[in-house]
């Protein structure tokens, strides 16, 4: 496979040699106006053919295709290893090799997940509806992992200084856990600031997975590299992809 693209993300975290992850950016593909340049989510207006090239290019990179995602803002986990079409779920994780597990963002928390040894990853899609609704836990009950054993990256996503909520969705991650006050700061306007990465380590943390890296992103601030519903509302998405390799792809 060819050396990924340099405007891409490659996740700062202690992931084992053979588990490969990356975030791809809206630089450098064929998409044009709103979608702008390399949108790979087929589901927003897009041109398809648009869409299609930008997967073949993204397919360059990869050992096999990637498991695509009906994302609904769920808590839904799957196993990647027999999808053939994109399955309605937020989050996927395999133990088998060369699969490519997937989540496409623009503005929600992308979160990536290994165990220490690279024997079992995963993905999730989590915006506060898959956080209240508890995706992170249902991902790790997935795993099979003991937490303490996991390790977690907080890709791109809405940064707390831009994403405004009311006092509504505030108080129900309050009646979940009192402790995501931290995760809140109150606006003159009379809403809060929402803090997704805070709100995403503290539910890693009361589960046992402490971890986690990542979390300085923010896609609204950041209209060269990153899409952002919030900011356009027509917009595309970006990926977050991870998969493990054997012995003989590391050679």
């Amino acid at each position: 496979m060819e050396p990924f693209p340099s405007s891409w993300i490659i996740p700062d975290w202690p992931a084992p040699a053979n588990v490969k992850a990356f975030i791809t950016t809206r630089i450098g593909g064929l998409s044009t106006g709103d979608y702008a340049e390399f949108n790979l989510a087929n589901h927003v207006g897009d041109n398809a053919a648009h869409v299609a090239g930008n997967r073949a290019f993204l397919r360059n990179f990869l050992p096999s295709e990637p498991k695509w995602l009906n994302q609904i803002h769920g808590n839904s986990v799957v196993i990647a290893d027999d999808i053939d079409h994109p399955v309605t779920a937020d989050a996927a994780f395999t133990r088998a090799s060369s699969v490519v597990c997937v989540v496409m963002t623009a503005d929600c928390l992308p979160i990536l997940f290994s165990d220490r040894r690279g024997q079992c990853i995963a993905v999730a899609h989590a915006g506060w509806r898959g956080l209240r609704d508890g995706v992170i836990e249902n991902t790790v009950k997935k795993m099979s992992v003991p937490s303490s054993e996991l390790l977690a990256y907080l890709g791109p996503a809405i940064g707390p200084s831009i994403y405004l909520v009311e006092n509504d969705l505030r108080d129900t991650f309050l009646a979940i856990d009192e402790n995501s006050r931290i995760a809140f700061t109150s606006h003159p306007c009379g809403k809060w600031h929402a803090n997704l990465y805070e709100l995403a380590r503290l539910q890693l943390l009361k589960i046992g997975v402490n971890n986690i890296t990542g979390g300085d992103f923010c896609t609204f601030r950041d209209p060269t590299r990153f899409y952002s519903y919030r900011r356009d509302h027509t917009t595309g998405r970006e990926a977050t992809m991870i998969w493990r390799c054997d012995g003989r792809e590391l050679n």
